[in-house]
């Protein structure tokens, strides 16, 4: 896996380009497990975090920016191994899971 720290406007671009989404954006996650040489590339993908957009959103929930990091490269994870968040009910388990993994390794 890769992880791409950027900014809005890096994302905002990738969000446009594929997504047909043109805003910021938190995390994108791009699999390369998908398609007829992702089995063989042994890759799980790509993850891309706004740095910016996650320091707002650490702002908002009252802990630090690594914190937030950390949530959001665990969710683009999670995106790569299959996990899906298209409903409220998928994103809640999603976010659960994140923490649980974070909480888990923090020090």
């Amino acid at each position: 896996m890769s992880l791409l720290l950027t900014d809005d406007a890096d994302i905002r671009r990738l969000n446009r380009t594929y997504r047909g989404r043109d805003e910021p954006t938190d995390v994108l996650a791009f699999s390369q497990r998908e398609g007829e040489a992702g089995a063989l590339s042994g890759l799980l993908g790509d993850v891309v975090i706004s740095l910016e957009t996650a320091d707002r959103q650490a702002a908002r929930l009252g802990h630090s920016l690594e914190r937030e990091v950390g949530l959001l490269a665990l969710h683009g994870l999670l995106h790569l191994l299959g996990w899906r968040d298209d409903t409220a009910a998928e994103r809640a388990r999603m976010r659960r899971r994140a923490l649980r993994l974070l909480n888990s390794v923090e020090l």
